[in-house]
């Protein structure tokens, strides 16, 4: 794992995530090229009407300046895979009761 690696990974664990599960949220790292990072909030922070705050004001601010080899961090925004999976076992459940 490389240094910038290292460093982005103990952000998020001890600086962004505490502040994000505090309200059942969480952060997802999508990609990670160059000095482009792309993340996705999860959890709660999915549905909130905080996002676009939260993503600005916690995630993107805490990361620029703790890895400061990151240079741009952009929001994935789409439908989680807990939200899918969710959907899948209800419609799955739906057509055996019918």
């Amino acid at each position: 794992m490389t240094i910038v690696k290292e460093k982005l990974t103990s952000v998020i664990k001890n600086d962004i995530g505490p502040l994000l599960q505090e309200h059942g949220g969480g952060l997802e790292v999508v990609s990670y090229e160059g000095k482009r990072l792309g993340v996705k909030l999860i959890g709660s922070c999915v549905s909130c009407p905080h996002l676009s705050s939260t993503f600005e004001d916690i995630v993107k601010k805490i990361i620029l300046e703790k890895v400061p080899e990151i240079e741009e961090i952009v929001l994935i925004k789409g439908i989680s895979e807990d939200i899918l999976d969710m959907a899948r076992n209800i419609l799955n459940k739906n057509i055996k009761t019918v």
